[in-house]
């Protein structure tokens, strides 16, 4: 996943472009008159998960090839666009429009690139003696922390693994949760029932612990503009003082080595092995995390801007 296939001369600067035909997972981009070349290629390639428009043809009678389809129209003409659009629903199109005689790249970028949020949230909590990840910090739990910043940093849906039914509570209706009963072997099994789970149309996943909570939205959305460069490397992560620390943002390429992993291992046993896979991008703030009720105590007395 993560491959972005051109169907005509169109320049979007985005990891994973290419005029030739992928061989695995991708979406499609076309412009309006490429309609008819991208509904062949949807019907002919079922792990082609989307295709986006610029520009709104009228619908053709046909548009059955678009059912369970993600679809994205980029047109200046309103009620072009519109018309455009109702006709793919009825189709079972899962569509969406922007009324724009120029495409905003980064806009397009965000559509062809869907990146899910995974919160690790299933860890002991030996060291703190009791729940860590409902501790509050500044009026939220530290989990609540992690999964706002994932879903404000622009992530398209937040997925929160978790051993404790009480962290579950917490996040009812914030994000997407799944129980891990393998918990108490280490982290490695926490990032395999998250990555496990994400749905085809995700093109890569960041992975942030849930006991970090001076972790940011605006961090999240660095690097999720970063990957999504062109030729950005496959894993970037967030930098602090010259060390990278996560949150991190894998690409779907780099997932079945990750869900090889074993025990407490994670993403920084493969990524320090190959620093040829991954970037970092400076991050401003802290990226403490919190074990002890000492490592509590300290952030509760950081000044109430620095605590998120």
């Amino acid at each position: 996943m993560g491959e972005v296939f051109l169907l005509s001369d169109i320049d979007l600067p985005v990891r994973g472009r290419t005029y030739v035909e992928p061989e695995g997972p991708h979406v499609a981009v076309g412009r309006g008159r490429d309609l008819q070349n991208g509904l062949a290629h949807l019907a002919a390639r079922p792990d082609c998960t989307g295709l986006c428009l610029l520009g709104a043809p009228d619908p053709p009678a046909d548009l059955s090839a678009l059912a369970g389809r993600r679809l994205l129209v980029a047109d200046g003409d309103p009620p072009r666009v519109r018309d455009f659009v109702a006709a793919a629903w009825k189709a079972d199109a899962e569509a969406e429009w922007i009324h724009s005689a120029r495409a905003p790249v980064d806009r397009i970028a965000e559509w062809c690139l869907p990146v899910a949020g995974v919160v690790l949230a299933a860890g002991s909590s030996r060291r703190m003696g009791s729940q860590k990840l409902l501790l509050k910090v500044a009026g939220k739990s530290l989990v609540l922390h992690a999964v706002e910043s994932a879903a404000e940093g622009g992530c398209h849906a937040v997925w929160a693994v978790y051993a404790d039914a009480a962290v579950a509570a917490e996040l009812e209706g914030r994000a997407t949760c799944l129980f891990n009963p393998d918990a108490e072997t280490g982290m490695a099994s926490s990032l395999r029932v998250g990555l496990e789970s994400l749905p085809a149309w995700v093109a890569g996943a960041v992975v942030l612990l849930g006991d970090q909570p001076m972790v940011g939205a605006r961090t999240v959305s660095i690097l999720l503009r970063a990957w999504r460069r062109e030729g950005a490397k496959p894993a970037v992560a967030a930098s602090y003082r010259g060390a990278w620390r996560p949150p991190v943002l894998l690409d779907r390429s780099l997932w079945p080595e990750l869900l090889r992993l074993e025990g407490d291992a994670g993403a920084r046993q493969v990524l320090d092995q190959r620093p040829d896979l991954i970037d970092t991008v400076p991050a401003r703030g802290r990226a403490d995390d919190i074990d002890t009720p000492e490592d509590y105590a300290r952030i509760l007395r950081l000044p109430r801007r620095d605590q998120r």
